[in-house]
């Protein structure tokens, strides 16, 4: 950053925006957090965010724009960044082509090399075996999901239901 002033700037539109995000105000969000990250690109919760938002308000391609310079950073390793990029990759799961899908895995599979427990990030990867109807490979990332939070009811219901169609297969 150049100077005091345009810190302060950025600092105010970095922390109104995450506001806005938070209170699930997205198109709003998206204007404050796109002008901080046009003030500091390289500001990785600033891209969390603003991706977050891109997300939230089915804009994946947007978020895959702000996300794919950090990702090929040196020291890329903020698995919000990761399963955020996850996120944007697959996009609608239900519109989801394979190789957006492949996309998807690697990049949350990269949020659960630096967080094991990464919230939501193995019963995402779970949800797209499911989907692509690879029952085993979905149950071992739902058992994951569950070693990450033994309270994910869903997930444990997934599993028994994945588990009684390999039986009854």
């Amino acid at each position: 950053m150049k100077d005091e002033k345009e810190m302060a700037r950025f600092e105010a539109l970095f922390r109104r925006g995450t506001e806005m995000l938070q209170r699930q105000k997205f198109e709003r969000a998206i204007d404050l957090l796109k002008r901080a990250h046009d003030l500091n690109p390289e500001h990785v919760d600033t891209a969390v965010n603003l991706s977050g938002a891109y997300i939230l308000a089915k804009k994946f391609k947007m978020a895959v724009r702000v996300l794919e310079p950090l990702s090929r950073a040196e020291g890329a390793d903020n698995a919000m960044l990761w399963t955020n990029l996850g996120a944007a990759y697959l996009g609608n799961p239900i519109l989801a082509r394979d190789e957006e899908r492949r996309r998807a895995i690697a990049a949350f599979k990269r949020a659960l090399a630096i967080n094991p427990i990464a919230p939501s990030v193995a019963y995402n990867i779970g949800l797209i075996y499911r989907d692509r109807q690879e029952n085993e490979q979905a149950v071992y990332w739902f058992k994951k999901a569950v070693q990450a939070n033994p309270n994910d009811q869903d997930a444990r219901n997934i599993i028994a239901r994945l588990e009684q169609l390999t039986i009854s297969n």
